[in-house]
């Protein structure tokens, strides 16, 4: 009996587990268990298993520093700081605090990862559109789309980068050359379309005279290791090295740093942090290692190879796409996964690898299900008393989602 339908049976009901949560159950349980009963009836022997949970080493220290600074802006109140003095700039007008909001976004995406903007900016943009008297739901919007749209600017601002590239991770120079004009299309692009299916929503004034709050000493020093960090790792980007080892010194520096200005012990900041993320990484890794295992990935690459040999622009153009509808119907992280994979064993060239990431990192905005950070902001709002449904989200996704992946795509094709 071929046993390639069981692993593929598996990791599509632990991969939906992922996406739907049954009885609410965090992500994890079910990424674990499906790597887990696919190990345990011998359908991948133990050390591929082991083998593919290596490869995410670089993945999980990134991941690991990026909530440690997260974690430690949010107990400082750096991040309530600086949406705070969004709304004071303002000036009454909801319009401007939109742009404003989504300029931190952007900022926050850039150097701490989309996920950093889901879980800690969501939160401290809602509190600020309570005291601004404001529609809450078209600011927080700009959480959840922004994630997405800006997670190509640097190989830093999304971890699925670091998966899809597979150590292979292009120097920033070669980055910014590839990536640079696409990412501001995606920005410009989804903050027009965004504000366009806002723009009901975002009349009359707003609160103005908000109470100015100073930055305590504790933020201070998260905003400098924060700074920090992120020139680090533009430095060690520029240079071609992995960057989750740095990013998890740093993330554990400053952490330390203001524990120890506080005098207090370190359990409260770790229960703090979302640690669950990490088992989640690694049973999709194993996942992903049975499918490839199956020959699920062999075929892939056989076809992918075959579409680059008749044109590599048309190819590019259609697989870019075909992930970003996929990464919704299955989550972009193992979306990710696969695409690496696939694209490794094709020997696919740069043009076909980058389409792939652009469809990865900004084909979830079209969905609530379309990547990790974005079910983290539905957990975040639902968290505040507010709720959006899939089909809410779709409706704006669609509308948003579909200009900036063709503009984005497309000026990646057309630069060589």
């Amino acid at each position: 009996m071929n046993p390639a339908p069981f692993s593929w049976g598996i990791a599509a009901l632990a991969i939906a587990g992922v996406i739907t949560r049954p009885f609410r159950w965090p992500e994890a349980i079910w990424a674990v268990a499906g790597a887990s009963l696919i190990v345990a009836l011998g359908l991948l022997a133990v050390g591929l298993a082991w083998r593919a949970i290596g490869r995410g080493a670089d993945v999980y220290l990134f991941l690991t520093g990026m909530m440690l600074l997260s974690e430690v802006g949010r107990r400082e109140g750096l991040f309530d700081w600086v949406a705070v003095l969004a709304v004071t700039h303002a000036n009454g007008s909801p319009r401007r605090l939109f742009l404003l909001v989504y300029l931190v976004g952007v900022v926050i995406t850039t150097f701490l990862s989309n996920d950093a903007t889901a879980v800690v900016l969501t939160p401290a943009v809602f509190a600020v559109a309570k005291k601004a008297r404001t529609r809450p739901l078209p600011l927080l919007f700009v959480c959840a789309f922004i994630a997405n749209a800006a997670s190509f600017v640097l190989p830093i601002s999304n971890p699925a980068n670091l998966v899809l590239y597979d150590n292979h991770m292009p120097a920033l120079g070669k980055w910014l050359l590839r990536f640079g004009f696409p990412s501001l299309l995606s920005i410009v692009v989804t903050y027009a379309m965004l504000r366009w299916s806002q723009r009901a929503h975002l009349q009359g004034q707003c609160e103005s005279g908000l109470e100015a709050v100073r930055l305590p000493a504790g933020g201070r020093v998260a905003l400098a290791g924060i700074g920090i960090t992120a020139v680090t790792l533009l430095v060690v980007s520029s240079l071609g090295l992995q960057l989750g080892l740095p990013t998890a010194i740093l993330g554990a520096l400053t952490a330390a740093a203001t524990l120890w200005r506080d005098r207090t012990a370190p359990w409260s900041l770790l229960q703090g942090i979302s640690w669950k993320v990490l088992p989640l990484v690694a049973g999709l890794f194993v996942l992903v290692e049975a499918l490839d295992h199956s020959g699920v990935i062999r075929t892939l690459a056989e076809q992918l190879s075959t579409w680059t040999r008749h044109g590599e622009i048309s190819a590019s153009a259609a697989v870019g796409a075909l992930v970003a509808l996929a990464s919704n119907a299955i989550n972009n992280l193992p979306m990710g996964l696969i695409a690496s994979s696939t694209a490794l064993q094709a020997h696919s060239p740069d043009r076909i690898i980058d389409a792939l990431l652009i469809g990865v990192d900004l084909g979830p905005n079209l969905s609530i299900t379309g990547s990790l950070a974005t079910i983290l902001w539905l957990t975040a709002i639902r968290r505040e008393g507010e709720d959006v449904t899939f089909l809410q989200f779709l409706m704006v996704g669609s509308i948003v989602m579909v200009p900036a992946l063709v503009l984005a795509i497309a000026a990646r094709m057309l630069s060589g």
